[in-house]
């Protein structure tokens, strides 16, 4: 017997990360795997404000968001794993790298954001993340964060 996968709704992500509409780019995260690995989910909507100028006659999600949907899914991942170590502390970007967009997304989609992590050292980690819609492999990024004190940003 496999043990059951944590699930995150919405309002549990927005009390571990500081993102907010229109910037909150995960619903929910499922099959989360402490310290390891999560899968968000993104229901992508025509409502989105970006598909007014991106593009008006073929809606296209921006390459920029969806590697920050994938940062928003890591980042959730790991304030959940670290528990109550994580108070008072934000999740910053350090690095993208190997960035690939493979296919486009688009209104009615929706993103399953798949994160793996590669490696953890203190307060830096570095995960691969892959968007897949309808198991088809739509864009996929390597990424590095640090977690750091909130009152430390500037």
């Amino acid at each position: 017997m496999t043990a059951a996968l944590d699930t995150l709704d919405v309002m549990e992500i927005m009390k571990r990360i500081p993102h907010r509409y229109p910037m909150l780019l995960v619903d929910r995260l499922i099959d989360i795997v402490k310290n390891e690995s999560a899968i968000g989910i993104k229901n992508v909507t025509i409502n989105e404000g970006f598909f007014q100028g991106h593009f008006p006659e073929r809606p296209v999600m921006p390459g920029v968001l969806i590697v920050e949907a994938m940062a928003q899914t890591a980042g959730t991942l790991v304030v959940y794993s670290m528990g109550g170590e994580a108070d008072g502390k934000l999740v910053y970007f350090m690095s993208i790298e190997e960035a690939k967009f493979r296919k486009p997304i688009g209104p009615g989609d929706q993103i399953k954001i798949h994160v793996n992590k590669e490696q953890a050292r203190r307060n830096v980690w570095r995960f691969k993340g892959k968007a897949m819609v309808d198991d088809v492999l739509c864009a996929e990024a390597t990424f590095t964060a640090m977690i750091m004190d909130n009152s430390g940003a500037s």
